[in-house]
């Protein structure tokens, strides 16, 4: 099969990182398959995010191969020490990167919960729920200037999560960092709601979870980060948080059908949370790291 691979330029290139992008195409010009390469920074400078995927009926023919090649060599041209990609269980894909020497280093788990199936008295009962020297705030979009600080410093509760083998390092935040990310999902149209727990003694945020919701208020809603500052921990904040979380989606958006997420396998404590709050299973994944 004829190929031809073409660098694209990537619109979607921030301040937090880059992505490279190509194009396969056939001899007629048709594409047949993308390779997108996002190469971090910020606690990352040695990893390389891969994203790959080649038409089903191109399969086969060499086309995963020729991107993944030229994938791996701008990851070695830029110093990177592994790439990473992720792919469903047992799938085309999974397969496609054990065969060309991707070892699996972390399992993910996906769970929905089915907004018009959840227990709403339950639900608000875990809300209600005193937790001494804790209160619950949220936000829309951009943390407010006076939260900015500790919201920055509390993304330190994500460091230590279950990672099993992967290399993924310890990313960096600060104020410019957080504010970045709630920038990128305003120009995409989606809506981004936080929910924190307050410490009461001075202030500071000793946990988080992030909601965000598709710009037109429908479809599916995907959790983004939950944590809880280690010497925060044992006080049922994480719940507590999540909880407030999917009530107010419910409240906020009715066309809303429900809430995705999903968990490293070896996280058994997030796992459990999300199972009492009736979260589903749909589909597991394999992150794959190829060393250089």
């Amino acid at each position: 099969m004829s190929l031809r691979i073409t660098p694209l330029t990537d619109p979607t290139s921030g301040p937090h990182g880059r992505r490279l992008a190509w194009l396969a195409s056939d001899a007629d010009s048709i594409p047949v398959g993308t390779a997108f390469l996002r190469l971090l920074d910020g606690g990352q400078e040695h990893l390389a995010e891969l994203d790959l995927r080649v038409h089903p009926a191109e399969r086969r023919n060499g086309v995963g191969s020729r991107l993944l090649d030229t994938a791996v060599a701008a990851a070695r041209d830029d110093a990177r020490r592994c790439v990473v990609a992720q792919a469903e269980d047992e799938s085309p894909g999974d397969h496609f990167l054990a065969e060309r020497g991707f070892r699996k280093v972390l399992t993910f788990r996906f769970v929905r919960l089915p907004l018009a199936d959840v227990d709403t008295a339950g639900l608000a009962e875990i809300v209600e729920l005193p937790h001494p020297g804790y209160r619950l705030m949220s936000w829309r979009g951009t943390v407010p200037d006076d939260l900015a600080r500790t919201f920055a410093d509390s993304r330190r509760a994500m460091d230590d999560m279950p990672m099993d083998d992967a290399d993924l390092g310890t990313v960096t935040w600060d104020v410019d960092r957080v504010r970045a990310a709630a920038k990128a999902v305003e120009q995409r149209g989606d809506h981004l709601h936080t929910v924190a727990a307050i410490d009461t003694s001075d202030g500071s945020i000793a946990g988080f979870t992030e909601l965000v919701i598709p710009g037109n208020g429908s479809g599916d809603g995907q959790h983004y980060g939950t944590g809880v500052l280690p010497e925060h921990r044992g006080h049922g904040l994480g719940r507590w948080m999540k909880a407030e979380s999917i009530q107010q989606a419910r409240r906020d958006y009715p066309d809303l059908d429900g809430l995705l997420t999903d968990t490293a396998d070896s996280n058994a404590h997030m796992r459990r949370i999300n199972e009492g709050l009736g979260y589903i299973p749909t589909h597991t994944t394999h992150q794959r790291q190829l060393d250089l």
